[in-house]
């Protein structure tokens, strides 16, 4: 296998402890002048001034020797502050390699109060421990919701698969706000060795990164590999046939999510997989329990006796019906738009009857219905599916009640549905999906458009896309508030957005 430029840092988390004195500086210089542009020496301070290198590797009594990038301008010796990237070498007697985490140095979040504090540098490193988590298991990695939190110990469940570092999850646990857990005990074998090379090339672009350094040319494509790797887990794909499965399993379901992600496209697409066995119903803020599950409707009768009402079933009675009669086979009924009624009046009563593993519930009903009499059920072959606008909050939110008795997915905007797009409109998701990830907290994020809005295949098509479509929404979003915590760099883009 062709040598990685990182091939000497991943030696030397695999050294003992006591050659680390000799061979730390050589390993982590070597490795960072692979794999980034002008970095000079670590230990020079009258070199650059944008990183630096500790080397606290005396193994003597009470020391905890650690190799960590360190922000520039600090004391060559005691405590530091702001972001770094540390190694720690396990505890002797243990054979184990080094662990690799994020810190806050103890002198506090100085100088690095904004990158710590801002809500992509967190998401990235929760990004990064998701990805290798899924690569090496569940214990392999973790990570802070919140480095600024450094007054928050790393959790107990933790601390005890970090045995073999104790004594520096001791006396550092607090301000570590990442652990990364290196498979073996003297060397990674394959095929874990090219994950952890990864792990580290995406820790340390990230680190460096931060500060100002490029990978080198020839490192590019592996950078936007590696950040496209640890993306992902942040903004899950969800396929037809994973919603068919959990419809099977847990029969009531809402897909939510901002505009564009596919809700109903999705939705729809379930649909067809049940021919004639499923319907769609559209909520509306008009909608009733009456026009939903069932109520009294005017009948004519005669010209003598005029109007009547009678008991006429909703939409859900109905959908049970046609269910019982095409039982075992599954019956599809589609709410889209779900939350734009307010669930909990237009349910009533029957919410009862919405509990996935007891099809035999009963809920008695004030009127005496067409095949169901005063009580009503749903059959086991009935599954609903919601879809839900998350950007909407000017609609109902749904209750507890309802949350529970209903299994949630979020959709997200998916890059790799617009690799064939026009390169304008990948470049302006780009962009947008950049400025969320990096400045947007959570619920914030929730609201990144989805990529319906950037699909065209001619430069024309595109910047109507923009400008009708696109441009709106996010000027909606600025009017009513709901990006308020990053107004400013939403303007901005919007500001510079050739349309």
């Amino acid at each position: 296998m062709p040598a990685h430029p990182l091939d000497p840092l991943l030696d030397l988390l695999y050294l003992p402890r006591a050659a680390w004195a000799e061979q730390a500086h050589e390993k982590l210089q070597t490795a960072l002048a692979n794999r980034y542009q002008r970095v000079g020496d670590l230990k020079d301070r009258a070199g650059d001034k944008r990183i630096a290198g500790r080397f606290n590797v005396k193994d003597d009594e009470g020391n905890i020797p650690y190799v960590g990038l360190i922000a520039p301008g600090q004391e060559r010796m005691g405590p530091y502050g702001g972001m770094s990237f540390v190694l720690f070498p396990a505890d002797a007697p243990h054979q184990r390699p080094a662990l690799v985490t994020m810190v806050v140095g103890t002198q506090g979040l100085a100088p690095d109060e904004g990158l710590l504090g801002r809500p992509g540098h967190a998401r990235a490193c929760r990004g990064i421990a998701e990805w290798y988590r899924r690569q090496l298991g569940p214990r392999s990695a973790w990570a802070k919701v919140d480095p600024v939190r450094i007054d928050l110990d790393v959790p107990a469940a933790v601390k005890h698969d970090l045995a073999a570092w104790k004594a520096a999850l001791d006396k550092y646990g607090t301000v570590l706000y990442a652990t990364f857990v290196l498979p073996g005990t003297t060397v990674a074998s394959e095929p874990q060795r090219p994950i952890v090379l990864r792990l580290l090339a995406a820790l340390l672009d990230l680190t460096l990164g931060e500060r100002g350094f490029d990978v080198k040319k020839d490192h590019e494509a592996e950078k936007a590999e590696l950040q496209q790797a640890w993306l992902e887990p942040l903004l899950p794909a969800t396929d037809a046939e994973a919603l068919a499965a959990l419809l099977g399993r847990r029969r009531f379901v809402v897909l939510e999510g901002p505009p564009g992600t596919g809700k109903t496209r999705l939705a729809l697409e379930l649909l067809q997989r049940h021919p004639n066995r499923g319907r769609v119903v559209q909520f509306h803020p008009g909608t009733t329990y009456e026009s939903f599950v069932g109520g009294l409707a005017p009948v004519a009768r005669n010209a003598e006796l005029g109007l009547a009402f009678e008991a006429a079933p909703g939409h859900l009675m109905q959908a049970a019906i046609a269910a019982r009669r095409c039982a075992p086979e599954p019956y599809l009924l589609v709410i889209d738009e779900i939350n734009r009624a307010d669930l909990a009046k237009v349910l009533g009563e029957a919410i009862f009857l919405f509990e996935p593993g007891e099809p035999d519930r009963v809920v008695h009903l004030a009127h005496d219905f067409p095949d169901f009499g005063r009580t009503l059920s749903l059959p086991s072959n009935l599954h609903v599916l919601g879809t839900m606008n998350s950007a909407d909050r000017s609609i109902a939110i749904l209750d507890l009640a309802i949350r529970r008795r209903f299994a949630f997915v979020r959709l997200w905007p998916q890059p790799s549905v617009l690799e064939a797009q026009h390169p304008e409109l990948q470049q302006a998701f780009r962009e947008l999906l950049t400025l969320f990830v990096e400045h947007a907290p959570d619920d914030v994020l929730a609201l990144l458009p989805g990529h319906a809005y950037f699909l065209g295949l001619d430069e024309a098509h595109a910047r109507t896309r923009l400008r009708t479509e696109l441009r709106p929404l996010l000027e909606e979003y600025l009017a009513q508030g709901y990006v308020a915590p990053i107004a400013d760099h939403v303007r901005a883009w919007l500001d510079r957005l050739a349309v």
